[in-house]
């Protein structure tokens, strides 16, 4: 009951005119984000995060906003799956499969409409079980000393590769770079470190800035090498012909896909993708020879979208409980909540009651909103899409830059932004990823504070870190998945592209 009536303040919060209008505006533009190919919920989320700093919306607005264009990347992922064959981002993928077969035989509109309906369905249960879980979990971590939220970080930044992950060491060098990063300013103990001298970086370096250099400049810069040439393509949509018998036939395989999907988002790590390709695969199995997948089976759409969703919304359970992020999304969006000095974690459900629980109804409003937008208006994400690259990105990059200078109104935040915006462009043509940096770089210092608390209550013994049961097991559950992904992630990958590879031409 007490979780109803935390809800049902949440809906008071979520459903206020302001909220209610930004949180419509953010599944427009994330639908319209994840539509894009290769641009993708995070890199969407760090573009916009300068919006909501100079609009001077409030704490719970932002996130509301923010959280509404991560679910709606989510659902625009499909859109270019399904009519051109092109992922939006890495867990569309699956969809191709069915999805763009469909759209061969003429029933774009059908696949359309379906990976919607499934997309509802993935995030509605996704939904129901964080509002079930993360009180749960948030009360168990209250549990927590410093010994435990340093294995915790240790845990964070062992599964950063995910089991989908390429390269390890690539991954943990990313890490690296974050935890060195972070470590720039003035430490606890009044030290300077890495300031050169530079008052500018006695606070450190402020992680929207980083954020948005390394996400969005990056992506402007490989947007502006790779697609300089103008729109996409030709993209028709038919008219919709969907029967309640088609929607009930797909049911069971959203909500099969919904389920699991959330309980990989739940796991550090393995983010979406995992969702989307156990959403496909358990269906394969149990629809069997009955199915006709990769041909423009419905339910090849509908199981992946669902499960891709699902682990969207599962994998803000750690990010609000424990302060973890559990996927690159999560990891921005823990970057504006610290950036308006609110920290996740368990005291947050009772500090800011109002702005998780706004969040969470938000995200049920929200549900709603993307699939009243996702099949009507269909046509106009579509014709957006046409835009050449040419006219999009002024606008995107204007976006930033505003964004940026109206927080400090200081020029040397946006070189400093551009010179991480052409430091991320390097580091992702050497395949080193994003979000290991942006991981180091927020919990970063906090991982530090627990140790020197740990040590200093210990005298300075450091068996302490593993002394109780609970550091112990988390220290065991990181050690498993640094090792884990080395050997299933070769495994899952080379399934993952033979389900690409036998689909037909």
């Amino acid at each position: 009951m007490e979780t109803l009536g935390y809800l049902i303040d949440g809906f008071g919060v979520a459903l206020q005119p302001h909220n209610l209008m930004f949180a419509l505006i953010g599944a427009f533009l994330g639908t319209l984000i994840g539509a894009l190919p290769g641009l993708g919920p995070a890199n969407g989320v760090a573009i916009l995060i300068p919006l909501a700093f100079s609009l001077g919306l409030r704490p719970e607005t932002a996130l509301i906003m923010l959280t509404a264009v991560y679910a709606g990347a989510m659902y625009g992922g499909r859109i270019s799956s399904i009519l051109l064959n092109i992922p939006g981002d890495e867990p569309a993928m699956m969809t191709c499969l069915d999805g763009y077969p469909m759209a061969r035989k003429g029933k774009a509109a059908e696949a359309l409409a379906i990976s919607a309906i499934a997309s509802f369905m993935g995030s509605l249960i996704a939904t129901v079980g964080l509002i079930l879980l993360a009180p749960i979990l948030a009360k168990f971590a209250l549990t927590f000393g410093p010994a435990e939220y340093f294995a915790l970080f240790v845990l964070a930044f062992a599964t950063l590769g995910g089991i989908t992950g390429k390269n390890p060491v690539k991954t943990i060098l990313a890490a690296a770079i974050g935890l060195m990063i972070a470590t720039v300013g003035i430490d606890a103990t009044g030290t300077q470190r890495y300031t050169f001298g530079m008052l500018k970086l006695y606070e450190g370096v402020d992680f929207i800035i980083a954020i948005v250099g390394l996400f969005a400049i990056s992506e402007l810069l490989f947007f502006i090498e790779e697609r300089a040439g103008g729109g996409k393509g030709k993209m028709v949509v038919n008219k919709l012909k969907l029967s309640w018998k088609d929607i009930r036939e797909i049911m069971p395989s959203s909500i099969r896909g919904g389920v699991l999907g959330f309980i990989a988002g739940v796991l550090p790590g393995a983010g979406a993708s995992l969702g989307s390709f156990i959403g496909y695969t358990v269906e394969k199995k149990i629809i069997g020879k009955k199915g006709y997948f990769g041909q423009g089976d419905p339910r090849g759409v509908a199981g992946p979208e669902a499960g891709n969703n699902g682990a969207s919304s599962g994998a803000l359970v750690p990010m609000l409980t424990l302060g973890v992020p559990g996927s690159g999304t999560t990891a921005v969006l823990l970057a504006l909540l610290i950036s308006m000095n609110i920290t996740p974690g368990p005291l947050m459900f009772t500090q800011n009651a109002d702005i998780v629980w706004g969040v969470i109804a938000a995200l049920l409003i929200g549900n709603f909103l993307l699939l009243l937008l996702n099949i009507p208006l269909v046509g106009i994400f579509v014709k957006l899409l046409s835009v050449p690259p040419m006219y999009l990105l002024p606008i995107v990059t204007m976006v930033a830059f505003v964004g940026i200078y109206s927080i400090s109104n200081s020029a040397f935040d946006l070189y400093f932004m551009v010179a991480f915006g052409v430091f991320g462009y390097f580091l992702r043509k050497l395949e080193i990823p994003m979000v290991p940096i942006i991981l180091g770089l927020l919990l970063g210092p906090e991982m530090e504070k627990n140790l020197g608390h740990a040590l200093t209550l210990s005298d300075g013994d450091w068996t302490v870190l593993w002394d109780s049961g609970l550091a112990l097991g988390l220290w065991i559950v990181a050690i498993a998945g640094l090792i884990l992904p080395v050997i299933v992630g070769p495994i899952l990958r080379r399934r993952m592209q033979a389900a690409a590879g036998n689909q037909p031409d």
